[in-house]
């Protein structure tokens, strides 16, 4: 084992949580008015005050002081992850229908009262973080709400997995893109992922029969279904009854689908699914270890579209990477998976941190050498992916070091 490279890694990215990225959110982004986060800040550093506000990012944000608030216990954190949760319980949760919008203004009123399956289980995972965190009823009461919502409403018990996006009355919509450059399919892989990880943070603060049975069919959907057959990659969009509808390889979703499967599957303590996931979880590793790695200048290229490859380097993805590799080198023991965290890292300083502004930028070119713009803040743009990419490397090392296996999950 890498010892000093790991303590030095855990050390630096240590750093990086609590004295860039947390500071960044608590204080420059935070709409001091309103509540909550601005909604949108320019790489600049401008605030768009009248902005509207996402709900994915202020589920982000949630979970995200939460989840710092458990591991590092630290009171000013509490703070942050309690004002979050009182914001998000005011503007986001729909008192009459329930569930949650996926749109505010600045003042925190409806603005798009969509109810898209993807945001649900955002709600859910930051919700149930919170309970983790601070035992707030709350919050889990809230969580286990949406999830009987989601059970109700997207559940698809003929055909396996869930619907897409609803209105505000729960009805099934035609249109059901996140954004304008999904497909609009029935099922997609993202919705699915971020269910998988939302019922595994909500499982372990609620051992429920049913959710344990839903994580587990989620889990083999996986498995069996959203991994492309020859174990490559995933798919991104299916008809509803699971037909491919995408050939488009990302690279970031398929190295965190490795380890939120790893994750899911020891949050049921199955040992069979466990030894499943992981030899997915190694599978996908080694092709994005192949295919996705930039050999040139290190980080993680976007995606490949058919035999065109976007060798930009988006924030996410990078984030996701460190933590993928470092858990596929856990359960194998390849140094070579460990370079790559190592190396994904060294990129990130060099590239994606914004000494200046702030935060990280959003996308760069191959080499890092250029900006391709992009919001600091926005309905995307949130702490999530880097904040815990920070967290599951202090507790995978901290596990490592000792002997033990774990993440902040596990």
């Amino acid at each position: 084992m890498a010892e000093e490279p790991l303590q030095e890694l855990r050390g630096e990215m240590h750093d990086e949580l609590t004295h860039r990225i947390l500071p960044f959110w608590m204080n420059a982004a935070a709409d001091r008015r309103h509540g909550g986060v601005v909604g949108l800040i320019t790489e600049d550093g401008k605030h768009v005050v009248d902005a509207p506000k996402g709900c994915i990012l202020h589920a982000r944000a949630l979970w995200t002081f939460s989840a710092t608030y458990r591991a590092l216990s630290d009171e000013t954190y509490r703070v942050a992850a309690d004002r979050s949760a009182v914001h998000f319980a005011a503007h986001f949760i729909d008192p009459a229908f329930g569930g949650v919008f996926w749109m505010v203004d600045a003042l925190g009123r409806p603005l798009d009262e969509r109810k898209h399956v993807y945001a649900q289980a955002f709600a859910i995972y930051a919700l149930s973080e919170h309970f983790a965190a601070t035992g707030d009823e709350r919050s889990l009461d809230a969580a286990r709400a949406i999830f009987e919502l989601v059970e109700a409403h997207a559940h698809d018990a003929a055909l396996g997995g869930y619907e897409e996006a609803f209105s505000r009355e729960w009805t099934l919509l035609d249109d059901v893109r996140l954004s304008a450059v999904d497909a609009n399919e029935r099922k997609s892989m993202n919705t699915h992922l971020h269910l998988l990880e939302a019922y595994a943070t909500l499982y372990a603060a609620w051992p429920d029969a049913r959710l344990r049975a839903r994580l587990e069919s989620l889990l083999e959907l996986f498995l069996d279904r959203i991994i492309a057959p020859a174990g490559d990659h995933v798919v991104a969009f299916f008809t509803a009854d699971w037909q491919p509808r995408s050939t488009t390889v990302s690279f970031g979703h398929d190295i965190e689908t490795g380890w939120l499967l790893v994750e899911g599957a020891r949050a049921l303590k199955d040992v069979a699914l466990i030894e499943r996931a992981q030899h997915a979880a190694a599978d996908l590793a080694s092709a994005v270890l192949r295919d996705g790695v930039d050999p040139v200048h290190g980080g993680l290229f976007y995606e490949r579209v058919d035999d065109r490859l976007d060798t930009d380097k988006e924030w996410w993805p990078q984030a996701e990477a460190i933590v993928g590799f470092l858990s596929a080198y856990q359960d194998s023991g390849r140094s070579e998976l460990l370079d790559a965290a190592f190396g994904t890292w060294r990129f990130i300083k060099a590239h994606l941190v914004d000494r200046r502004n702030g935060e990280w930028l959003r996308r760069v070119s191959r080499s890092g050498e250029e900006s391709r713009g992009g919001e600091k803040v926005g309905p995307w743009k949130c702490p999530y992916h880097n904040a815990r990419a920070c967290l599951e490397v202090i507790s995978r090392v901290d596990s490592m070091l000792s002997g033990a296996r774990g993440g902040v999950g596990g």
